[in-house]
């Protein structure tokens, strides 16, 4: 598998020796998921660059979207980045690869108080598949090799639905270059099953609460009469902000802080960038991703 670096092209300084304080940190350099296109990931995190200029006084606030999520992985690994938001899986290629390289924070918290969301399969309602299992010889979509829910979780749940793996009960399985594009290669026809992230509460006629159903509901992009849900995993610890360990325990602190106030501070901006109808942030410890972690080192490893 190919892996892109977010920061190929990009020639900017890396923080190296010790964690940096408050007096060294200039500019902030904050890492965006692929999975939904550059324009909107950068318009919808406009106003959280303006929020940290404005509170910490950084001289810039760069946001680095990336073309997938291993983009923003390596950028934390490489120290490139500061500071991002993660799933779950990819906090776990992350910690992996290098347990001291990020902090997480703080994580989600849905509309109903639970810190967890699902893997969705999503049809056309048109192609008469109702189960999962009526999809035996059809094809899958994924969404992103680092993804929770767009393939570490259907990669290993669907299974015990079905009695054997994905590549044998379907026909194909493809990689869609993120949950918008694998909901809408679902939507056009391309793959007859897509497998994304969701709240999996509230209506299904508004997208549910949250995650990529919402969002593309919310755009006018997709029409959920036109869609059936036909498979839904177990529940799925919310993914982690995580800081570059970089920096200092300091930092790590005013960022919880920054991100907790954030929800009521700016509610507006707080839905732009998480993407639904979230209670707040909640503080999380890495031990909470424990089992994220092992799953992955046992389907795909790091």
């Amino acid at each position: 598998m190919l892996k892109k670096t977010l920061l190929a092209a990009t020639a900017i300084l890396s923080l190296v020796g010790q964690a940096a304080s408050a007096a060294d940190l200039k500019e902030f350099r904050v890492g965006i998921l692929g999975g939904e296109n550059e324009a909107d990931r950068l318009r919808n995190y406009a106003c959280l660059a303006d929020h940290l200029k404005e509170t910490f006084g950084f001289e810039k606030v760069s946001l680095f979207p990336a073309a997938d999520y291993d983009g923003v992985i390596q950028g934390l690994l490489g120290g490139t980045l500061d500071f991002a938001e993660l799933g779950a899986s990819g906090y776990a290629a992350t910690y992996i690869k290098d347990p001291k390289a990020v902090t997480p924070i703080l994580t989600t918290q849905q509309a109903d108080g639970s810190t967890g969301y699902y893997s969705i399969g999503l049809a056309l309602k048109s192609s008469g598949i109702k189960t999962i299992m009526d999809a035996k010889g059809k094809k899958l979509g994924y969404a992103d090799p680092d993804s929770t829910s767009g393939y570490l979780v259907p990669l290993t749940q669907i299974p015990k639905t079905t009695g054997v793996p994905n590549d044998k009960f379907f026909a194909s399985t493809q990689f869609n270059g993120g949950h918008e594009n694998n909901l809408l290669a679902a939507y056009d026809g391309k793959v007859d099953v897509a497998v994304d992230d969701s709240s999996g509460i509230g209506n299904f006629k508004d997208g549910y609460t949250s995650g990529t159903f919402r969002k593309e509901v919310n755009k006018g992009a997709v029409d959920p009469n036109k869609l059936v849900e036909v498979w839904r995993s177990p529940l799925i610890p919310n993914g982690p902000l995580v800081v570059s360990n970089k920096l200092d325990a300091a930092w790590q602190t005013k960022l919880a802080d920054f991100f907790t106030q954030l929800p009521t501070k700016d509610k507006k901006c707080f839905d732009a960038i998480e993407g639904g109808d979230f209670k707040g942030y909640v503080p999380v410890k890495a031990e909470f991703y424990n089992a994220i972690v092992e799953v992955r080192k046992a389907a795909i490893g790091g």
